[in-house]
């Protein structure tokens, strides 16, 4: 390459790159072909360097689109980046160019990856005094005054430098180019020790409380170069006290035939590329105007080298400055006309001008004048996104045709044009003055002086023509409304919308949703107003009296890795193990997922032959805690602190039964209930103190269990003095099992009194246990003889081996314990219910309290839904072929043959397993009115088979209790 060309950044081979232009030279590929274009451009700015005019296609009627605005209001060009990594739905003027991109055009729609995202993501949470967003020359002025005063301060911009408009105009402050003032402010600003300047930074969401999210995109403009060690893109939390809202406002089109075509774009955007990015969007315009800001943009163009063909100004009074100036350059201006067409085969090559139907006359007809491009100003919406996200009211301003801020209840300020501020030295003026209003509702002293941190006074404006009142033209009439765009992502045009007018819908709400006009990714940052003002049109009504869609969050799109941060893999569900894993592992023991924790599923024995398989494992375990002893990591057993005086009240309303009157150093069994009467978990409650208690949950409900617990706290029960927390990795449980278990426990902790009178059932006793500080309690999920040792997670390990040392204890896991509870019929809450079964259903009237007045679920129970006959109970299932084991799940019918479909169930098994002790198999199942059907035969359909089972008492092993005791 010459030098030349990387001085200039390879512009001769970018043949709408203006002369001058500089920077080094980004190669790319778009669409499968090699283009150049220069650092600093966007991917629509290089695109439209090397003329590429159609960049991707409309999602339902596949019409050409181009490039139409320079921002983030972009509604056509999307695109899909290929490389370094896939990923859809973007917009090519937000797409900063680096070098090796490869990207295509989109028809509305992209495609996922298809491998994983190598790149980090992160979130921070950050406090200030006021937040900006918006680093135009009102936000800047804003933040300015804001640090001067020492204020702790964010300005927040989604461009990559400061500037905001002035980085797309020829405006100059004190003489200098514009975008020059910006930087050097934002500069100042950044050095100063209590401000941060955050760039590439778009807010999303404004809520409650001054509560914002932005999210910065940190290395995305660096392609394949971008560090590893940096996440791509970073979510900001941001709590202010206030925020100052200078974000600016967006051009809007006119719905004319073929206003959708290649080639018709903003005024204002092209403006931008002509004077920011040095691209030239084509060489002969038409401009199409109803307000003074195109003449300002048709003359820049002008000067950068574009011919303007014509000025058709709807009004018939323009600013008589402008006018003056276009006289000058030689540019036609033709008042009160309409473009009432743009022309060509698949792009614009001549555009139809007409006087309004008006203004018709001697002379009056439509004439075609050739060009490439087409430049439409339909007026200015201020960008008022995040002040109604932050509740704020909007009013029709009539002056400017569109909705600007009015009151709010929350501490946020509008300014600059975001408020309606017309010019730029009023914007300079009005964010000085919304900064000074934040430091004062922020309690900081103001200062007497109003400038921004690097100036000594307001920079001097260039003066601004006396504007002209714009008009207000939603669309130009027709007979045929076919091709005149309100929506162009969501290909809906003015037909459309008359559609939904004349079948009856009055809302503008509605009508969005008949023609989904604003729900595409730009969600109608140039259509939304546009399509409300063809609404009024077609209504004859205001605009103001129509009034508008409702502003949502997020303002544009944002990635779902970057919502995720760090929250996925690994990270996004934790693989959780207990104190005992390694051992476990060590051991041969296979696993089971339950919720985040990996338990041992059983433990195989290896011997000679091809070893055991999980049925001959299950067995050997479930004869060892039957008829000697076992052991069991029950680490993982949920288990809350409720401490405070007001502990046994919260229980006592949360529980079906009493929990008050438990006394220190007992245990009791309980039950929970949603306010529907159905069970929602189970567990035990262990007494520490007067105001002190353990509570244990299933493993899997552990933290809906506190959630549950802290929801109560916080929303109904505020007066209650409690606090509840979770201490699950704190303590290692080992479960000892078995006719034996008191013989070992004995030898492990020869200081405490085993026997039942000293140590009774549903107790817990302190002690030490192979010289390790524990809480042992008598408690049974087996229904054996059993103690559960609890001690510090950091001696978990040594507390097992200890148990393992002390004879022949065998291991068990999670599939050994449910064959024990399930011959007991104890229920598994989500396994033995489903959300729709009560206490009383499970056969637990006993643990429902009639004493207490009042508790979680209570009133339920009087329903008469909750004590029909043909509810649903808890029952055992003995199959007749005591070999066949049922498959959880199955259906149950009380006919031998199946009739046609559909067929009435009776209910369904709920647990099924194999058992050493019955010596059979069994099952456990809901099935409707199930307690009066004992001793009935019933049929699974298993396959094309009906296995008949009998039905029996859920309770099939020592239905006495009497074993609990050893």
């Amino acid at each position: 390459m010459s030098e030349r060309s990387e001085r200039t950044g390879g512009a001769a081979a970018q043949p709408h790159r203006r002369e001058g232009a500089t920077g080094k030279t980004l190669r790319f590929r778009f669409d499968g072909r090699e283009y150049e274009g220069l650092e600093g451009d966007t991917l629509a700015s290089a695109l439209l360097a090397n003329g590429v005019r159609a960049v991707a296609s409309s999602i339902k009627l596949g019409r050409p689109r181009g490039v139409y605005a320079a921002g983030c209001e972009e509604p056509n060009a999307l695109v899909q980046i290929e490389e370094p990594f896939p990923e859809p739905m973007l917009t090519a003027t937000t797409v900063e160019l680096y070098d090796g991109l490869v990207a295509t055009g989109l028809p509305g729609q992209g495609r996922l990856a298809d491998r994983p995202d190598p790149a980090r993501y992160d979130a921070v949470h950050a406090h200030c005094d006021v937040l900006v967003v918006g680093a135009g020359p009102a936000g800047i002025a804003a933040a300015g005054v804001a640090a001067r005063a020492g204020a702790r301060v964010i300005l927040a911009d989604e461009r990559p430098e400061p500037g905001g408009s002035l980085l797309g105009t020829a405006e100059t402050l004190d003489g200098a180019p514009g975008r020059e003032w910006a930087a050097g402010e934002a500069a100042a600003l950044a050095a100063l020790p209590e401000v941060r300047v955050l760039r590439r930074t778009t807010v999303l969401g404004h809520y409650d409380d001054n509560y914002v999210i932005a999210v910065e995109r940190r290395t995305n403009h660096l392609g394949a170069q971008a560090p590893a060690d940096v996440a791509r893109e970073r979510v900001w939390r941001i709590r202010a006290r206030r925020v100052v809202l200078a974000t600016g406002g967006h051009e809007r089109f006119v719905a004319f035939a073929g206003n959708d075509l290649p080639g018709v774009m903003l005024a204002g955007a092209a403006r931008t590329y002509a004077n920011h990015y040095r691209v030239l969007p084509g060489s002969r315009a038409v401009v199409f105007t109803t307000n003074d800001s195109a003449y300002a943009a048709a003359l820049d163009l002008a000067g950068a080298g574009v011919e303007i063909a014509a000025i058709a100004d709807v009004r018939h009074a323009p600013g008589e400055t402008w006018a003056a100036r276009c006289a000058e350059r030689g540019i036609e201006v033709l008042t009160g006309h309409v473009v009432t067409a743009a022309k060509g085969e698949g792009e614009v090559s001549s555009v139809e001008v007409a006087p309004r139907p008006k203004a018709q006359g001697p002379g009056g007809q439509a004439r075609e004048i050739p060009a490439d491009l087409l430049l439409v100003s339909g007026g200015w919406t201020p960008v008022v996104h995040l002040f109604s996200q932050a509740g704020g009211t909007l009013c029709y301003d009539e002056e400017l045709g569109a909705f600007t801020p009015g009151e709010t209840r929350q501490a946020v300020e509008a300014a600059g044009f975001a408020r309606g501020v017309r010019t730029l030295r009023e914007c300079l003026e009005d964010g000085t003055e919304a900064g000074r209003r934040a430091l004062a509702a922020a309690g900081f002293a103001v200062p007497a002086e109003t400038t921004p941190p690097a100036a000594t006074t307001l920079p001097t404006a260039d003066e601004e023509p006396v504007a002209a009142p714009a008009e207000h033209v939603w669309l130009v009439e027709s007979g045929d409304y076919g091709t005149h765009f309100v929506d162009l992502q969501r290909d809906v045009t003015v037909a459309e919308v008359l559609r939904a007018t004349g079948a009856g819908l009055s809302s503008v709400e509605h009508v969005k949703r008949y023609t989904t006009a604003g729900t595409a990714h730009d969600q109608g940052k140039t259509s939304g107003l546009l399509t409300g003002g063809v609404v009024a049109h077609a209504l004859g009504v205001d605009v103001a009296e129509l009034g508008t869609t409702t502003f949502r969050a997020p303002y544009t799109p944002v990635s779902f890795a970057a919502l995720a941060g760090r929250d996925r893999g690994p990270l996004h569900d934790p693989v959780r193990v207990t104190a005992l894993h390694e051992w476990h592992v060590a051991s041969g023991a296979l696993f089971e997922n339950v919720g985040q924790w990996k338990r041992p599923w059983y433990y195989p024995q290896q011997g000679e032959g091809p070893g055991e398989d999980m049925e001959a494992a299950v067995l050997r375990e479930c004869r060892a805690a039957r008829e000697d002893v076992a052991a069991m990591d029950a680490s993982t057993l949920g288990k809350i602190d409720v401490v405070g005086p007001d502990a046994a009240v919260l229980l006592d309303r949360l529980y079906t039964n009493m929990m008050s009157t438990l006394k220190v150093g007992s245990i009791r069994y309980g039950v929970m209930c949603r306010p529907d009467g159905m069970v929602f978990d189970d567990g035990t409650v262990i007494r520490l103190a007067d105001d002190r208690f353990l509570v244990t949950t299933t493993t899997g409900n552990a933290a809906a269990v506190l959630d549950w617990m802290e929801e109560w706290l916080q929303t109904e029960w505020p007066d209650l003095r409690v606090h509840c927390t979770s201490v699950t990795e704190q303590w290692a449980t080992v479960a000892l099992v078995g006719p034996r278990s008191r013989e070992v426990l004995a030898r492990l902790a020869p200081g405490l009194a085993v026997d039942n009178d000293s140590f009774p059932f549903m107790t817990w006793r302190d002690a030490e246990v192979a010289g390790i500080e524990a809480r042992v309690c008598r408690i049974s999920f087996s229904g054996e003889l059993a103690y559960e040792i609890n001690v510090s997670s950091w001696y978990g390990l040594a507390l097992w081996e200890a148990v393992m040392a002390s004879g022949e204890v065998t291991p068990y896991g999670t599939e050994t314990m449910h064959v024990l509870r399930a011959e007991k019929g104890f229920p598994i809450v989500g396994q033995d219910t489903d959300g729709t079964v009560t206490p009383q259903d499970l056969g637990m009237e006993w643990i429902v309290s009639k004493k207490k007045a009042d508790f979680v679920g209570k009133r339920s129970f009087a329903r008469a839904d909750t004590s029909r006959p043909d509810r649903k109970h808890l029952v055992g299932l003995l199959p007749e072929d005591p070999g066949v084991l049922l498959p959880e799940g199955a259906h149950l019918v009380d006919t031998s043959a199946l009739p046609e479909p559909p067929v009435p169930t009776l209910g369904f098994v709920t647990s099924s397993y194999r058992s050493a002790a019955l010596g059979r198999t069994f099952a456990l199942a809901l099935v409707s009115g199930g307690r009066e059907r004992i001793g009935e035969r019933l049929y699974a359909p298993v396959g094309a088979d009906l296995v008949p089972v009998t039905v029996t008492s859920h309770v099939l092993y020592d239905p006495e209790g009497a074993r609990r005791d050893g």
